[in-house]
């Protein structure tokens, strides 16, 4: 990407939000910044609520990270997130290593 190519890694997570923004509008891609997304249980809303890093095209939740690497727990909340709100499609993105690393998250109750 773009911005790890251009900052590499070593900032704090809110740098590569901003820089990522930026290059979402830069690349027209469609996308909210910390929207807030409705946690369900048992089919009820819950009063707490899930932020997004980003959700882009209305239907992929992007979550950055700016870690050395990635832990089994972070793909976990991920999925978990992705269930409780009914998304398809997670996008888990590190730019803390010295190549950027991501990973795809399929919410397997997708319906």
């Amino acid at each position: 990407m773009n911005v790890h190519s251009a900052l590499g890694s070593g900032f704090l997570e809110a740098v590569y939000q901003e820089a990522l923004e930026r290059e979402f509008v830069k690349q027209g891609i469609p996308f909210e910044r910390h929207r807030k997304l409705t946690i369900f249980y048992d089919g009820e809303p819950l009063k707490k609520f899930y932020v997004a890093d980003f959700v882009c095209y209305d239907v992929i939740v992007v979550e950055l990270k700016a870690v050395q690497g990635f832990f089994k727990n972070q793909y976990e909340q991920t999925g978990n997130y992705l269930k409780a709100i009914n998304f398809k499609l997670g996008l888990l993105v590190n730019f803390g290593t010295p190549s950027l690393t991501y990973k795809r998250i399929l919410n397997p109750n997708y319906s």
